[in-house]
């Protein structure tokens, strides 16, 4: 099924671009016809603003709405709906825990942990916050294949951490972090533990209850949703403790000229007319990926995965970043005198679509010592050939820059 004509045939852009090989999902995925047919159904049949009419239509549009943070709940095992705040992506979920939640916490003398591996999206909104209290940000060091030295986290743990913030698997290396052993970590010195799971959550089985994590975080563009939609869980006692960062409309229960009083979460933290099509849209993403069993995908990527690094070892001059025991279908690597993007611009005049660049994890590249790198990302519409293709006209690239 995963990889299949058939299954491709779900997803519109292949139909429209019947060339394309697309190795880029860790930017973004594409997206199933009825995630598509689901929006623009929406805009067509029930198009209203939520909560505030009493009428059929914005009762129907307040419905459906409020129906998908029931399947984001269940998605991602939260016990309830109200842990689960509607947000504009991945980034701006992150941002909102480090000025509603961590900012009143934090004084000089302090320290936040990320990981070295952190996308920038999980490590600027913790560096400025730092900096405005005059706390410390500590990274927690990586060895020269990408494992988490956990020995090193543990020392960095300390009475005055007030949040540790480490990605799922990283969207470089494809490393998969020992999540479920940081966090126990981090919990016993009774430090709060936020997971950026933007490339985990498309594929990889997740139940925050399990985790026991406080915040999880990811996109809807990612898991085969549209854009400009992401979710934001958080435990329901750290939620109410916290003050929202944007004030609008929508998000309050008592308003005079002098005092306002804001509604519980997740209200609270959605000011304004929020992205109803996009939530309405990730719930239909939500139905598809639900279609499938999540151990049965993620063996399918990483089996993609394994199976690309093998082929790319077998080309002379080419370097693999990472080599863990875990890794998900993310493969990066550099070729011996060609620059990721040639590497990237030669390959797109063959419709294989892949990355070039530092992958927005500067600090990382300069680890490994490399301005950029070439990456190669996977979904469950990709397959075996599009690898032997794309190891092919690499192999045609080198004797043709040579």
């Amino acid at each position: 099924m995963f990889g299949s004509t058939l299954l491709r045939r779900e997803f519109p852009i292949f139909n429209y671009n019947p060339q394309l090989i697309y190795l880029d999902s860790a930017a973004t995925s594409h997206k199933p016809s009825r995630v598509i047919d689901g929006i623009t159904d929406f805009y067509k049949k029930e198009n209203s603003s939520i909560h505030r009419g009493v009428y059929e239509l914005a009762a129907r549009a307040t419905q459906k709405y409020e129906s998908v943070r029931q399947k984001v709940s269940n998605f991602i095992g939260a016990q309830k709906t109200s842990e689960i705040i509607y947000t504009s992506g991945t980034t701006s979920a992150i941002n909102l825990v480090a000025q509603s939640f961590l900012a009143p916490r934090l004084k000089g003398g302090d320290r936040v942990i990320v990981s070295a591996l952190e996308h920038h999206a999980n490590l600027i909104p913790w560096q400025m916050a730092c900096k405005k209290a005059g706390a410390q940000l500590k990274i927690i060091p990586i060895d020269d294949f990408g494992n988490i030295d956990l020995n090193a986290f543990k020392q960095l743990l300390t009475s005055r951490t007030k949040l540790v913030a480490v990605t799922h698997v990283s969207n470089v290396l494809g490393t998969m972090i020992p999540i479920s052993e940081m966090i126990e970590m981090a919990h016993q010195q009774g430090v709060p533990v936020l997971v950026d799971g933007a490339q985990s959550a498309a594929h990889y089985p997740i139940d925050v209850k399990m985790l026991d994590c406080d915040f999880f975080t990811f996109s809807g563009h990612k898991i085969f949703g549209p854009t400009g939609i992401g979710i934001l869980y958080g435990k329901a006692d750290l939620l109410a403790e916290m003050e929202p960062c944007k004030y609008g409309g929508d998000m309050i229960r008592r308003v005079t000229y002098q005092e306002t009083t804001f509604a519980d979460a997740p209200q609270k933290f959605e000011a304004g007319t929020t992205n109803i099509a996009g939530v309405i849209g990730l719930g239909y993403a939500i139905d598809f990926i639900n279609r499938f069993d999540k151990k049965e995908m993620s063996d399918f990527i990483a089996d993609l995965g394994a199976y690309t690094r093998s082929a790319l070892l077998g080309i002379e001059g080419l370097s693999i970043l990472g080599d863990t025991q875990k890794k998900s279908g993310i493969v990066s690597f550099t070729l011996d005198g060609i620059h990721p993007h040639d590497i990237a611009t030669f390959l797109g005049e063959y419709n294989i679509a892949i990355r070039a660049g530092h992958h927005c994890a500067q600090p990382l590249m300069a680890l490994f010592g490399v301005p950029a790198t070439s990456r190669i990302s996977f979904s469950i519409y990709n397959n075996r050939k599009e690898v032997d293709f794309l190891v092919e006209k690499l192999k045609a690239i080198q004797q043709f820059l040579a």
